[in-house]
């Protein structure tokens, strides 16, 4: 893997870990209590979004073994671009459901890199 394709990996893994420290031990009322929270936590899946899009184009097959990979770049360009309609319980579905997912997947993908 190259090394490019290796920093968008550590941008996804650093940005789904914050995600996690941000939303660790809070509910979805305290995340739509807190305007810092849900800018902090869209801000993140931005990120993640754009590092999974920029490596599409330079590792195909990486981003094809990331499950929901294409639903997570439209789910940025979401944010991004359809900031107005952003329905706040959809995110919050996805940290609680989805981010889990997507970080074991971002480490194991990294670590069996670093075991070649």
């Amino acid at each position: 893997m190259r090394l490019e394709a290796k920093k968008y990996l550590e941008d996804i893994r650093q940005a789904a870990e914050l995600l996690q420290q941000f939303t660790r031990g809070k509910t979805f009322h305290n995340y739509i209590a807190d305007p810092l929270l849900r800018s902090g936590v869209e801000r993140k899946f931005e990120i993640i979004g754009e590092a999974l899009n920029k490596l599409s184009r330079i590792a195909p097959l990486v981003v094809e073994s990331i499950t929901e990979s294409r639903r997570i770049i439209a789910f940025r360009n979401m944010l991004i671009h359809g900031y107005n309609a952003i329905d706040d319980k959809v995110v919050w579905d996805i940290v609680e459901t989805k981010l889990p997912a997507l970080a074991r997947e971002v480490e194991a993908l990294l670590a069996n890199e670093s075991d070649t």
